[in-house]
């Protein structure tokens, strides 16, 4: 299991990207994988393949709209159980808790 933290750029297509956030967001959905949007990317959760396979297509739709993308990614590889999307935060707030 892989967490992915992505985010594609078209360069060049103004300073609203919320359309091209909201494919991807589609495509990311229609995955059926866990995820979560926040203001700076998407994390995606699951087997390596398939998570690449979701930021391809992401990046894929948004290319065939634009000239240049920039797609940034970031993966934490663990031997773990599904649900670290969720667990992650929950850890750090258990302890903020403690503190």
């Amino acid at each position: 299991m892989i967490l992915a933290e992505f985010s594609i750029t078209p360069i060049g297509a103004g300073e609203s990207l919320s359309e091209y956030v909201a494919e991807c967001l589609r495509i990311v959905r229609e995955s059926g994988l866990p995820h979560e949007l926040t203001a700076m990317g998407t994390i995606v959760e699951g087997e390596w393949d398939e998570v690449m396979a979701v930021i391809k297509a992401c990046h894929m739709a948004v290319r065939a709209k634009c000239r240049r993308v920039s797609t940034l990614i970031k993966i934490d590889d663990r031997e773990a159980p599904p649900g670290r999307i969720r667990a992650k935060v929950e850890s750090v707030l258990k302890k903020l808790e403690q503190a």
